[in-house]
């Protein structure tokens, strides 16, 4: 099926309503039935120890994590010391449809953002693999992502996500600084709790 995209910026393309009702209701399940193997979490900032407002948690190999020590992959969770659970087959195939990268990901970041949370700006640059975008898929309200160059000072630009948005960043823009504004709330009826999640798939070691 032709899939209707919008190209934001060189690399950034905008899927919308990439993932129909069915889709959604489908891929919530799964991440449901991860998030029973791998709970969600608040990390912490590096140095400060600050918790984000961000909950998280991972699927896949690797899983990226934050805490007093810094920014990095493992392959536990840092709370249960399980492995993370497997990326969902449907979030695999989203990856080799959008993501024009011969190799699969190795790890699936889950964020959920309840009412009132927001990510600043940053940049996803702790995977050794550049070329590999990053492929996100929204489920639930609608979030005000931004999206800007590779410098922070760069000029940014707002792009609704909407539960079943798929958006890519890669070449030019995979280092482009980014994050969530805020979360509209009661835009979606797929989540009973409300709130948003993300999932994010990232290559993260080096493709050979």
């Amino acid at each position: 099926m032709a899939r209707q995209s919008i190209e934001i910026a060189p690399g950034a393309v905008f899927y919308p309503g990439y993932l129909d009702r069915a889709g959604q209701e489908a891929l919530l399940a799964d991440v449901r039935t991860a998030i029973l193997a791998a709970p969600l979490y608040h990390p912490r900032m590096p140095r400060s120890g600050k918790p984000f407002s961000v909950r998280m948690t991972n699927c896949g190999p690797l899983g990226w994590v934050s805490d007093v020590e810094g920014y990095r992959y493992q392959g536990t969770h840092p709370e249960t010391g399980a492995a993370w659970p497997a990326i969902p087959q449907a979030l695999l195939a989203a990856w080799r449809e959008l993501s024009g990268f011969a190799f699969p990901p190795e790890a699936c970041l889950v964020n959920y953002y309840a009412d009132g949370t927001r990510l600043g700006l940053h940049q996803d640059r702790d995977e050794k693999e550049l070329a590999a975008p990053v492929v996100s898929l929204s489920l639930g309200d609608t979030a005000i992502f931004r999206i800007g160059g590779t410098k922070r000072q760069d000029a940014t630009f707002s792009v609704k996500l909407a539960s079943g948005d798929a958006f890519v960043f890669g070449g030019p823009s995979r280092l482009a600084y980014h994050g969530v504004d805020r979360v509209l709330p009661a835009t979606s009826t797929l989540l009973a709790e409300s709130g948003r999640f993300n999932l994010t798939l990232r290559r993260v070691t080096a493709a050979k």
